[in-house]
């Protein structure tokens, strides 16, 4: 049978193949390391599984509302005011089976055939598909290393056309774990206000951030920002529930009920149980999540020093998220290796460390580091990344 056009383009998430690469591996009796998955390595704090067990007790396991529980909404909204000063109605916020998810459905809402989203490089690797499956085009701006990987307003206007529909932000990032600051964000913000352009704010890492600096949202700046940008977060990353599938979208209100009214045909609903856990991990103790910031940032400041020091690695220290992303295409000809992704391979077969290539996300002279596991794990695969370049340095 042949496949729809829309999905026999699609390139597979090179996070999820080496990770199930590295499975595989393990499977065959190989001690491997996997440092692939974006997903924190803490249980889910103990608070949200109670509140999950007491809601499926209490038989809260029946349809939803589709755009979301009006407690779980109410929820969101109230972590909106505290966090960022902004003020939502339920209106203009949609809960959705996981952020991931609340982008796709953004995506096919906004874009007619042929219509432009500028997505700045590196990004993380379902930004260009789901565009391309909502039938737009990806149109990528390069975030250049000696710009901490983060775009400028010059770059932003030469890219720009009368088809382009939007631009998106993410900060914290994945990959690079960069932090665009409250003056960048206007910068491009004016440039996005002078051409109209609805503006795709990732937030999901927000609650990572290190070093003393501060997370801003784009929408923060001012009411007519706010107006044009759509936020996508959830509780997969805060709060370590990468699995129960809750994320949320928050703006404008005809385009949050276009999303609403797909989603009626898509998936009924985000699933109850999981509503209820994530109305606990808003209102709840934020306690786990301070401590699973700071264990990130003690492991980054360890690993990211020990990172440094290995021959052909250059890596900026990251200011979020919970990954590294040094170039490596040093590290890769030092060894006998033209890419970084024959480098890649290599040290997962002969090391068992699995890193993830920077291609997936646009930028094929750097590697994917998460340091999602604990220091022990990360010090191990550090020794046989090191291992390997002695091995094979001439």
């Amino acid at each position: 049978m042949k496949l729809a056009k829309r999905v026999s383009a699609l390139t597979p998430s090179s996070t999820l193949a080496i990770t199930a690469k590295a499975q595989e591996l393990k499977a065959a009796g190989h001690d491997v390391i996997g440092l692939g998955a974006g997903e924190p390595d803490f249980n889910t704090p103990e608070h949200i599984l109670e509140a999950a067990a007491k809601a499926m007790n209490e038989g809260h396991t029946k349809y939803t509302p589709t755009g979301g529980l009006a407690s779980l909404k109410e929820a969101i909204i109230k972590k909106f005011e505290q966090d960022q000063g902004l003020a939502f109605t339920p209106a203009e916020v949609i809960v959705c089976s996981g952020a991931k998810h609340a982008l796709y459905t953004l995506f096919q809402v906004i874009l007619d055939e042929g219509d432009e989203v500028i997505i700045p490089t590196p990004y993380w690797v379902s930004y260009p598909e789901q565009v391309k499956l909502a039938e737009g085009v990806p149109v990528y701006i390069e975030g250049r290393e000696e710009n901490s990987f983060k775009i400028t307003p010059e770059q932003l206007e030469e890219v720009i056309t009368d088809k382009t529909k939007a631009v998106i932000i993410n900060s914290p990032s994945n990959p690079t774990g960069m932090l665009y600051t409250r003056e960048e964000l206007q910068a491009l913000a004016e440039v996005c206000i002078k051409h109209d352009i609805l503006i795709v704010s990732d937030e999901i890492y927000e609650k990572l951030v290190y070093d003393g600096n501060e997370h801003v949202s784009i929408a923060q700046l001012s009411p007519e920002l706010k107006e044009k940008t759509i936020i996508i977060n959830g509780v997969s990353k805060s709060h370590s529930m990468t699995g129960w599938r809750i994320g949320y979208a928050a703006g404008n209100k005809e385009i949050i009920k276009a999303m609403t009214n797909l989603a009626s045909h898509s998936t009924s609903n985000p699933t109850s149980v999981a509503q209820y856990a994530s109305i606990a991990a808003y209102n709840g103790t934020q306690e786990p999540v301070e401590m699973m910031r700071q264990a990130f940032e003690e492991r980054l400041n360890i690993i990211h020093e020990k990172l440094i020091q290995i021959p052909g690695f250059s890596c900026i220290k990251p200011q979020g998220a919970f990954y590294l992303f040094p170039n490596a295409i040093e590290a890769a000809k030092l060894t006998g290796f033209e890419t970084v992704d024959a480098w890649v391979e290599a040290i997962l077969e002969e090391e068992k460390v699995a890193l993830v290539p920077g291609s997936g996300f646009g930028a094929p002279e750097n590697v994917r580091l998460s340091y999602a596991t604990s220091l022990d794990v990360l010090e191990k695969a550090i020794e046989r990344i090191q291992n390997f370049m002695t091995n094979h340095m001439n």
